[in-house]
């Protein structure tokens, strides 16, 4: 279960609160996704959640399965089986996409007191989620990410958590720059994960995604606060609605 209680954040060096007492309990088996207008702190959520280092909480908690993560590193938040999928998978020239993918799950397994996997066994589990996936054999010869397209690159950030088996995903606008086709193919990938043992946090500004991966609650986050939660027909009022009545954010 993830718990997050009264959670505020802002840039490190910086005055201004981004998060001000975030309150946010996401059960395991459970879909939660978070939407809201632009500047309302969606992404700073997952990063801070992620632990990405330009963030500072100033007051409350992040526990997963009971464990305080609040000060762990990111490589340790990971071996703990947190995992985020960026909203703009980044570039990584020289790194051949086959050793990214293998040195993460070794390094994962070896965090985890568990063997690392033998390049027999490696090949045909990349293989096998790949194909799931449509990614492409030629997409896993390139440099990480390199001249990919959007979907392209959503697709394999959908494969790194498919083969890195985390019990918390976190998805920061996985819907970013999708045409229909590729929003399907990259929903289908996750909807692949949704177990009794995996939570999963969708942050979106769209109710599309929803129709895809269809969430268990619906929280509309504003000024870093969460200002409305319920099933999954708020997305679809606001769809209809926008975040008018949530500020002049949403203007």
């Amino acid at each position: 279960m993830l718990e997050i209680k009264n959670l505020h954040v802002k840039i490190a060096d910086e005055d201004a609160e981004i998060l001000k007492g975030i309150d946010l309990t996401i059960p395991k088996g459970e879909v939660h996704a978070i939407m809201g207008p632009n500047g309302s702190g969606k992404s700073t959520l997952a990063y801070v959640l992620a632990g990405k280092e330009d963030y500072e909480i100033t007051e409350g908690s992040i526990h997963w399965n009971g464990e305080d993560v609040t000060e762990m590193e990111p490589d340790e938040r990971a071996a703990a089986g947190v995992f985020l999928a960026f909203q703009y998978p980044i570039e990584i020239p020289g790194v051949a996409t086959m050793t990214f993918l293998r040195t993460a799950m070794n390094a994962l397994r070896k965090a985890r007191g568990e063997d690392e996997l033998s390049t027999p066994d490696f090949m045909r589990i990349v293989k096998e989620k790949a194909k799931e996936l449509g990614v492409a054999d030629d997409k896993l010869k390139r440099p990480l990410n390199v001249g990919f397209s959007g979907g392209e690159k959503k697709r394999q950030e959908i494969l790194q958590m498919s083969l890195l088996e985390p019990t918390l995903c976190v998805l920061d606008e996985t819907d970013s720059g999708l045409d229909i086709d590729a929003l399907k193919i990259v929903a289908d990938g996750v909807n692949r994960l949704r177990g009794d043992d995996r939570a999963m946090l969708v942050i979106t500004h769209y109710q599309r995604l929803l129709n895809y991966i269809v969430p268990d609650q619906v929280h509309v986050l504003s000024d870093g606060k969460i200002a409305r939660s319920g099933g999954k027909e708020l997305a679809l009022e606001l769809e209809e609605s926008g975040y008018a009545e949530f500020g002049e954010q949403a203007a």
